[in-house]
């Protein structure tokens, strides 16, 4: 099921935009617009594992469980397909093998750049190989399948990495869940400098608005690192698990998730302000005012789905589909380049 508050359809129109958002936990991409008569339209595909996203112009990129898919809008301005404004066929798929790919940037030239957890790293697909590393945090020693310090976000400015987030600087097999509460980092990938310490499980760093914003996740907080004094600043608490940020306007976007029961999401700061606020973790998609700090709209998710992973605004397009693997439909869906009659 899924609901929204008061003023998040109006809101929605307003912005002209459609907001789609990952859950790997049921292996779901979701698409959250309007139909033409103003009212909600949510349609999702089945993908593998999916993870995070990266949209640039009329593509989309998608990670999933052993797969990096690229997608393409398959309509020329003003075509629909049946209800819909734009409509992503899959034209390209790189094998990363399960990687554990989680953040997706696109850089200036429209190619992608993700983080493989596994290996502590910054990576690009390639033709020849399941992927090839650019980059990795200077506490790590080596490039090792073990995932040492879950590093797991990834910030793009002027079209280049720019900042990554770790749960903890850990240089040993899975090290950073003994560094949960307390051990998260974000680095500076341009100069190999860590920025800001001392956070609970961090993820999903953006750059928006000269701004360095970061999602808490032990904590529940969302907020921007004030990078002259190394700290983050906090300016929303949400009920939740943090991950999954964008942008548009004056509001960012984010996910929140249920915790899983295990040792992985126990013991964390979130548990007691939870309990504090006499209110339980949920599973919803909220608008934050950038400006404001509040919770401006939200977008309730019940049922199956606990847990949520990226978010990612497409914006000038209203009701967005995608075309199955396994239908009909992705025989017959041509797209053609402008200069064939």
């Amino acid at each position: 099921e899924i609901s929204t508050s008061r003023i998040f359809v109006p809101w929605l129109a307003e912005q002209r935009a459609t907001i789609a958002f990952t859950t790997y936990q049921v292996g779901k991409l979701f698409f959250i617009g309007l139909d033409d008569s103003g009212r909600l339209a949510v349609f999702n595909r089945t993908l593998a594992r999916v993870m995070g996203l990266g949209v640039h112009a009329d593509t989309l990129w998608v990670a999933t469980h052993w797969q990096l898919w690229r997608f393409e809008n398959a309509l020329k301005p003003g075509q629909r397909h049946g209800a819909h404004d734009r409509y992503y066929v899959p034209q390209l798929a790189y094998t990363t093998g399960d990687i554990d790919v989680h953040d997706v940037g696109v850089d200036g030239a429209g190619e992608p750049v993700f983080v493989s957890t596994l290996y502590s790293c910054l990576a690009r697909p390639d033709a020849r190989y399941n992927f090839r590393p650019i980059w990795k945090p200077p506490f790590i020693s080596r490039y090792a399948a073990e995932d040492r310090c879950h590093l797991n976000g990834l910030a793009m400015s002027d079209g280049a990495p720019a900042y990554v987030t770790c749960v903890s600087r850990s240089d040993v097999n899975e090290g950073w869940r003994e560094h949960r509460r307390d051990g998260g980092v974000v680095i500076d990938v341009r100069s190999n400098q860590i920025v800001c310490s001392g956070l609970s499980m961090p993820h999903s760093p953006r750059v928006y608005g000269g701004k360095l914003w970061v999602s808490n996740a032990g904590t529940g907080e969302f907020g921007f690192v004030d990078r002259e004094r190394g700290r983050f600043e906090p300016i929303a608490f949400c009920p939740g698990f943090l991950r999954g940020a964008s942008f548009i306007g004056r509001y960012a976007v984010v996910g929140l998730s249920r915790q899983r029961q295990n040792r992985s999401f126990s013991d964390l700061a979130l548990d007691a302000r939870l309990a504090d606020s006499g209110v339980s973790a949920r599973c919803a998609v909220q608008v934050i005012d950038l400006e404001r700090g509040d919770v401006a709209h939200e977008l309730r998710i019940e049922g199956m789905v606990d847990e949520l992973f990226d978010t990612a605004v497409i914006p000038g397009a209203s009701n967005v589909a995608a075309v199955g693997f396994v239908s009909d439909e992705i025989h017959r869906t041509l797209s053609l380049p402008p200069d064939i009659d």
